[in-house]
């Protein structure tokens, strides 16, 4: 069903901070940050992301966690991490491959690891958090190329992690890891991925924007703009990371896929979760429009106005956070035609990567 949000006093409002994150921030003090060095920015996100690991704790009972390795085409050993249930369902378990975020240079496999319990534990599902190599050290495109070896790789062992790929096979990611997603998606499509994608889950993915939207959705793309300085990603964020990544924006199959030239046939039903104070909300909300409205494609859209990127891992204390997880969890359940076991998911956990 498409999203509500086509006039411009309805879209503006989606940038309105929201009342409970500015009492927050009213009375808790965060350190500064700077985003014009991306080195030490950087390490400052991974001392922070140690520590949350350690927060997150050991795996439920229920779960059984491992990790594992995949090869890319240049023959470089990554990192995955497998969650699965530790009684798997007698109709067969699911597959469901995910991607951090990071902006392409900063985050881990873990970044996705509360997400990947809650799915094992709400659906009985196989859920693997592959790595890729990360920016400025590994540049456009490494990391849609491992992603796209990663999901190949995932696609052949399914029977080896435990997963039926006939139950629903689903991608997803965010933010950087949404915009590897579409272009997984889309690679899927035109290389004839097998088994074939089901589904896939957009989380505030950077799609691309400005002159690469549609002239007829141009007057729609107003958040670059409205939220220049916002928390966890002000503009200048935007603008450290991709001049660390260093993308070819004419590349509309690795990275601008909002303007791919073989358009956006034949996708896959898709999930999007948006947050509005954030300088990514309208390229997704308006491919959310191009998606059902001009191609076909099933879409479920959930969005959190008045709430910066990734508000659910930065401020898991703020109810939308917790309404946040529950629907991500409900929204897996659209795309695998499932009824989740709600109770189970945990709603309130450590923060994660941008």
């Amino acid at each position: 069903m498409p999203h509500p949000y086509t006039k411009k006093e309805d879209i503006l409002k989606l940038g309105e901070m929201d009342p409970e994150l500015a009492e927050h921030l009213r009375t808790t003090e965060y350190p500064s940050v700077d985003y014009g060095d991306l080195a030490s920015f950087k390490a400052f996100a991974e001392r922070r992301n140690e520590q949350l690991s350690k927060m997150l704790g050991e795996p439920p009972s229920d779960i059984k966690q491992s990790e594992t390795h995949y090869t890319t085409r240049d023959g470089t050993k990554m990192r995955v991490k497998v969650y699965k249930p530790a009684s798997p369902p007698a109709e067969g378990s699911a597959l469901i491959v995910l991607y951090h975020g990071g902006g392409f240079c900063i985050g881990s496999p873990e970044g996705e690891e509360q997400t990947c319990r809650n799915l094992v534990q709400a659906f009985g599902s196989v859920c693997v958090s592959a790595s890729y190599r990360l920016a400025p050290e590994f540049k456009f495109p490494h990391a849609p190329n491992d992603c796209w070896d990663s999901l190949k790789w995932a696609a052949a062992n399914a029977k080896e992690l435990g997963a039926d790929p006939s139950k629903g096979f689903i991608i997803g990611g965010t933010s950087a890891g949404g915009n590897l997603t579409a272009v997984l998606a889309h690679l899927a499509r035109d290389e004839g991925l097998q088994p074939p994608l089901t589904g896939q889950y957009l989380a505030i993915p950077a799609l691309g924007g400005g002159k690469l939207i549609p002239e007829k959705y141009r007057d729609r793309w107003l958040s670059f703009e409205q939220n220049v300085e916002v928390p966890v990603l002000p503009v200048s964020a935007v603008n450290m990371f991709m001049k660390g990544y260093e993308p070819d924006s004419e590349s509309y199959e690795l990275y601008n896929v909002i303007a791919h030239p073989k358009g956006h046939k034949n996708m896959p039903p898709t999930f999007f979760q948006i947050d509005g104070m954030d300088p990514l909300r309208d390229e997704a909300l308006i491919y959310a429009t191009m998606l059902e409205d001009d191609n076909g494609a099933k879409t479920k859209v959930d969005v959190y106005p008045g709430l910066p990127h990734g508000h659910w891992g930065f401020f898991p204390m703020l109810e939308s956070s917790k309404r946040f997880r529950k629907e991500q969890v409900q929204g897996f359940g659209w795309l695998l035609g499932k009824e989740p076991e709600v109770e189970k998911v945990t709603t309130q956990i450590n923060p994660t990567t941008l």
